[in-house]
Parts: C-alpha cells; sequence; structure tokens
C-alpha cells in the first residue's frame, strides 16, 4: 500500500521567512540608490518582486505540482536548452555586456542570466542521467561501467566550463563542478575519481588564474589582507568595516553607512555584510541558523526519497544553496577569497531569485512523493 507524504511545512516555512528577510534588506540597501537614479525609493524592490519573487513562486508553485517522472524525461533536453541560450549571450544585440563580462540575454524590458538557470538544469541533467544508468545496469543485471560514465562527465563539465569561461563568469562554474561531483558520487561512482577530479581541479587553477590577473590579486589580498586597501582589498576591507560596525544587535534596518556609497555592490555580492551591520551579530546568527535549517530539511528530504533520481535531484538542489551561501558569506568575512556569488534568496537579481524557487519548488514536491 502506497501512502502520500506531507509537503514539508518546516522547509516552505523556512524559505519563507528568508524571503521576507530578503525583500526588507532589499528595500533598505536599495532605497537610496534608487531615489537617485529613478526618483522614487521602490524601483529595486519593485524589480526584485516583480521580476523575481511573483513568477519566481508561479513557476516555484508548477515545480510543485509537475509529475517528477516528466521532469526526469525532459531533464537532458532542459540542459541541451540551456546550452544554446549559453551561448546566445555572445551574439550581438541579444547578449548584453556588463563590467567587462558578456552574461545576459537582451529580453526587452529585462535581462536573463542563462548561467543561473545551468545552476538547476545540470543538476537535473546529473540526476536523470545518473539514475537512469544505474537502473538500467540493475535491470540488466550488469556490472557498472564507471571508465565510460567518467569520460561522459568530464565531457560535459568541459562543455559547461569552456562557455562560462568565455563570459566570464568562473565563479558560477566553481559552484556547479562542486554540487556536480558531490551529485556523482552520491550516484554510486568510485572514489579514485575523487582523486583524478582533484588532480584536474589544481592543474586547471595553476594555468588559469595567470591569465587572469585579477583572480591572481584577490588570492594575495586574501593570503595578505593588508594588500592594496583602496584597489583589489577594497571591497573586503569595507565588507569588514560593515560586519564590525554592526556590533551584536546591529545598527537598525536601514541604518547601514557603508551602503551609502563605500560597499561596493551591496545589493548583490556584499549584500550579508549590510545585514550584518544593520542587525548585527544576532541578525546574522539568525540567518545562518536558517539555512543550517534548509540544509537539514533538503538532506532530509534526499534521505526519504523513494527513487534514485529524486534522492540525487534534492542533495544536488540542496548542496548548492547552502554551497553559494558558504562561499558569499565566507569570502564576506575573509574565510575565503572574495568571489562574485549572490547570496540566496538575498542578493539582488530577478535571475537568481526566481531559479532558487522553482528548485525550492522542486524539494517541496519530492517530500511529498508517494512511499
Amino acid at each position: 500500500m502506497t501512502t502520500t507524504k506531507k509537503t514539508d511545512l518546516i522547509l516552505l516555512g523556512t524559505v519563507t521567512i528568508l524571503l521576507t528577510f530578503g525583500a526588507l534588506i532589499i528595500a533598505s540597501v536599495s532605497a537610496s540608490l534608487s531615489q537617485i537614479r529613478f526618483g522614487t525609493t521602490y524601483y529595486y524592490l519593485n524589480h526584485q518582486l516583480f521580476f523575481g519573487l511573483i513568477p519566481g513562486i508561479i513557476l516555484g508553485f508548477t515545480a510543485y505540482k509537475i509529475n517528477l517522472a516528466l521532469i526526469k524525461k525532459w531533464a537532458p533536453l532542459l540542459f541541451l536548452f540551456n546550452i544554446i541560450v549559453l551561448i546566445l549571450v555572445f551574439v550581438p544585440k541579444i547578449g548584453l555586456s556588463a563590467g567587462g563580462a558578456t552574461r545576459w540575454l537582451n529580453l526587452g524590458p529585462v535581462s536573463f542570466q542563462p548561467s543561473e538557470l545551468l545552476k538547476l538544469t545540470f543538476i537535473l541533467y546529473l540526476a536523470s542521467w545518473l539514475s537512469s544508468r544505474i537502473e538500467n545496469k540493475n535491470v540488466k543485471k550488469l556490472p557498472p561501467n564507471f571508465s565510460q560514465t567518467l569520460v561522459a562527465f568530464l565531457i560535459a563539465i568541459l562543455v559547461v566550463g569552456l562557455l562560462l569561461f568565455l563570459q566570464p563568469d568562473v565563479s558560477t562554474f566553481v559552484i556547479i563542478i562542486s554540487v556536480a561531483v558531490i551529485v556523482y558520487f552520491l550516484a554510486g561512482m568510485p572514489f579514485w575519481h575523487m582523486f583524478l577530479f582533484f588532480l584536474i581541479g589544481a592543474v586547471s587553477m595553476l594555468i588559469l588564474t595567470p591569465l587572469a590577473p585579477y583572480r591572481f590579486k584577490r588570492i594575495l589580498v586574501f593570503l595578505k589582507p593588508e594588500t592594496d586597501p583602496m584597489g583589489i582589498g577594497y571591497q573586503i576591507k569595507q565588507a569588514l568595516i560593515s560586519i564590525g560596525s554592526g556590533g551584536i544587535f546591529g545598527l537598525g534596518l536601514g541604518v547601514s553607512g557603508q551602503k551609502s556609497g563605500y560597499l561596493p555592490y551591496s545589493m548583490s555580492d556584499s549584500i550579508f555584510a549590510v545585514i550584518a551591520e544593520e542587525t548585527g551579530f544576532i541578525g546574522s546568527a539568525v540567518l545562518i541558523v536558517l539555512f543550517l535549517i534548509f540544509l537539514w530539511q533538503g538532506f532530509k528530504i534526499a534521505k526519504n526519497s523513494n527513487d534514485k533520481f529524486s534522492k540525487l535531484l534534492a542533495f544536488g538542489i540542496t548542496s548548492w544553496i547552502l554551497m553559494q551561501t558558504f562561499i558569499n558569506i565566507g569570502s564576506m568575512t575573509g574565510i575565503l577569497p572574495l568571489v562574485g556569488i549572490p547570496l540566496p534568496f538575498f542578493s539582488y537579481g530577478g535571475s537568481a531569485l526566481l531559479i532558487e524557487l522553482v528548485a525550492v519548488g522542486l524539494l517541496l514536491n519530492i517530500s511529498k512523493q508517494k512511499i
């Protein structure tokens, strides 16, 4: 007899609190800049709501209701479509460039970042592909061909890596490859492949870091924070000032002084520093606890999943959200080198928020599947 599990209300409640907290912080961080540029304090908040949160909730609800078997079937085509869209960013008049990077598609009144979608479609593809290989081997009672799987996995990584390095968007590639490796090994692949991945990663870093001097400088600043405080080290210096200024209880929402021209990327990559300044250690700790609850519930959903595809998908989505959170907070506090990674559910950007909510919808969908 099969029974339907209840939707994970703890996960749903946690995400709802994170989204509410995120909207308040975006309203606080963006008000002054929005007033200066557009004559209203709500422009950026409205953009985040109408092009990120609201469509994200609608698509997330769709992901919650859709049949997971259908998602598994269409996952390879979704990944292929995403690859084609990634190529389109290099087409003149279709792709948009900013700050030396070409990462966006011009969709009339709005822009879209295909690499954000890739975080989800690649997880979907890997979960579908690896689970199908396992199921086919079990049905036919054949020994798994690990070498063939490894080669196919490396080819997929190479294609994704090439497109992201051309943009360039190395930070997104770090997230994608890290989560991909986690999903790969959770599918039961040999442990010795891990050493191969570490070797390839180390060699790639040695080759690619000199090609972009700013990457080397970021690592240098991480090792010696006093290096170039008015240049490449300026952002982390201002971030640490923001975090330190918050103290235990924070200065209060809207009171941050660092966001007004001192802290670079205060609405996106550096938003955790503003959170720490305005809500203090207490607010920052609550934020981290909420993400840890997300981690616990996500892994719990994965563990209780009744099929390999759902299990790999749940582990992949949870690992992606938490790894991105850890890297963002780590880079803002000086624990990790500075990277351009947005904080999930908080950083300004409709593309990222929309895709994150679709991922949450899929997690909640898995949580209610029959057992």
